[in-house]
């Protein structure tokens, strides 16, 4: 049985990470890490004592960029593997994490996006970038989302060949969507992901909270885990 701690249990997605935990047959949470949470049972104010109770093997932070970063340093060098959704990070933070992660025991795993959907959204931009002549990027969310561009979108741009241009929208009703457009001679094509509820993005996490005890040091993206590569 896999013990999960989930950070940022109050938040939208965190209530969405503790009932798909909850409810895989092979990983239970065993802590709960929100200021907003009531105490109780398994219930802790922060990251640093929900590790102190002991018993995660996985953490999945969903979180704000400010916390993220201290937070998956401490499950590191506390030997506790990080699936991470939070984005927003910088790159030497990043690369903070991918030193710990190499040096030590324990893996990470960073993702802009778990929605299978949307990672296949991604894989076939980047293909089909190498045979349009432009691409540009429009990412639509919530309005409490605190990064624009999304990871999602720059992730998709990284991917891309050219550098395609990113539009960010934020409007009361969306949740995650993204569109990528490419122009060629006489004809577009337009590649489009929707998420429709956060439940979209469960699958996902929970595999990888499966795969990153295997995958040594910093993984970027779910795209290694469903296709396979470093």
């Amino acid at each position: 049985m896999i013990g999960v701690l989930v950070a940022g249990a109050a938040g939208r997605m965190g209530q969405e990470v503790v009932r798909a935990v909850g409810a895989a047959p092979d990983m239970a949470v065993v802590a709960c890490a929100d200021p907003a949470l009531p105490a109780g049972p398994g219930a802790f104010p922060d990251v640093a004592a929900a590790l102190a109770a002991g018993g995660a093997e996985v953490a999945v932070d969903f979180t704000e960029p400010r916390f993220a970063h201290p937070n998956a340093r401490a499950c590191l060098d506390a030997g506790v593997h990080v699936v991470m959704g939070t984005t927003g990070m910088s790159d030497e933070q990043v690369e903070d994490l991918r030193v710990r992660a190499e040096a030590g025991a324990a893996n990470c795993l960073i993702a802009p996006n778990f929605a299978v959907g949307a990672v296949l959204m991604m894989r076939f931009a980047a293909e089909a970038s190498r045979h349009m002549a432009a691409a540009e990027i429009i990412e639509l969310h919530h309005p409490a989302k605190l990064d624009a561009p999304s990871g999602t979108a720059r992730r998709t741009a990284s991917l891309m060949a050219g550098d395609p241009v990113i539009h960010s929208v934020r409007l009361p009703g969306l949740v995650a969507h993204q569109e990528v457009i490419l122009g060629g001679t006489g004809e577009t094509l337009t590649i489009r992901h929707d998420s429709l509820s956060r439940e979209s993005f469960m699958p996902g996490v929970v595999l990888a909270v499966r795969a990153v005890r295997e995958r040594p040091g910093l993984t970027l993206g779910l795209e290694p885990v469903l296709f396979g590569g470093a």
